[in-house]
């Protein structure tokens, strides 16, 4: 039988229904419909059929052997239908809200946080992917992703979390509470990000952009992950540009402190910002991207210069 000619599903499932219970009673109940339109369905496809499918007796149902034979494919056929049907319904009901990120900002910023949202919607489930390639947001399964760019290269809808601040900061254990010239740099260490075309968070730059182009460190550790130069800091190995949004908590803590005596910290030009893969969000992907921007929006209440915990 051509496709165009088969009957319809709703026919084929009252017809599934009944051959399960040889009943159209307790058919007609887990359809939700009432006895005369179940046995509608099945008199319409004994009808398309051309043949009787039940043999009717005094309050009892059997098969005939044409409808033997075609429930026993039908029944098959819907419950494969019904398990697929169950499994995808199951899989976007507990599916986790993807967020990808770079894994400094992961580490640093989304990962201290992480607890303060499962406290707030302990229903949701949230996948981390923390990488520092470039993806693409359907086609990778991304729900959300933290973008760091500048105002002119974010990407279309993208909105703005926080700008980003540089400031030097050190662990209190180098007992280091300010920098007074360039020469207090000659006994210390400075710990390096390397990073190309990012000189505003690079030592060299930085310190000639306020005037101290001649200091000379005592040495310079150079790191591939901007992480890794915090985690240097907070062991005391030397002193670190901090991203001041991102260090936050730790500045919080006092496990890490911004030297003062220095110019005013200025915006990097940079900032984090927030995609998301869909204009329309599922709940769970709406509850997340809320509570990424309440995060965020908490920073432009912190002082700029200088965060200690008392």
């Amino acid at each position: 039988m051509d496709l165009h000619r088969l009957p319809s599903l709703d026919l084929l499932r009252g017809f599934v229904a009944v051959g399960r219970r040889l009943s159209i009673t307790e058919a007609a109940r887990e359809l939700c419909l009432t006895q005369s339109a179940v046995s509608r369905q099945v008199q319409a496809l004994e009808e398309q059929l051309g043949t009787r499918l039940f043999r009717r007796g005094h309050r009892s149902l059997a098969f005939t052997a044409e409808g033997e034979r075609l429930f026993r494919s039908a029944d098959a056929a819907l419950q494969q239908l019904q398990d697929a049907l169950g499994a995808v319904r199951e899989r976007a009901r507990s599916r986790p809200v993807t967020v990808s990120a770079t894994i400094g900002f992961t580490g640093l910023w989304l990962l201290p946080r992480l607890s303060r949202f499962q406290a707030r919607h302990p229903g949701v489930d949230v996948r981390v992917s923390a990488h520092n390639r470039v993806v693409d947001l359907r086609n990778d399964g991304v729900d959300l992703a933290i973008r760091y760019t500048s105002a002119e290269r974010a990407p279309p809808g993208a909105r703005l979390l926080f700008h980003e601040t540089v400031v030097p900061v050190a662990s209190p254990a180098l007992r280091v509470d300010a920098l007074e010239g360039p020469e207090a740099l000659a006994g210390l260490t400075l710990l390096e990000f390397e990073k190309p075309g990012y000189p505003w968070i690079q030592w060299l730059p930085w310190l000639a952009s306020i005037g101290w182009g001649q200091a000379r460190p005592r040495a310079i550790l150079h790191f591939n992950q901007y992480d890794l130069v915090i985690q240097a800091a907070l062991a005391g190995q030397g002193i670190a540009l901090g991203r001041r949004e991102l260090v936050r908590p730790l500045l919080e803590e006092g496990r890490l402190v911004v030297l003062d005596q220095l110019p005013a910290p200025a915006s990097s030009g940079h900032g984090y910002w927030l995609l998301q893969a869909e204009a329309e969000l599922r709940p769970e992907v709406a509850a997340v991207a809320a509570w990424i921007e309440d995060e965020a929006g908490q920073e432009a209440t912190a002082p700029l210069h200088r965060l200690l915990a008392e």
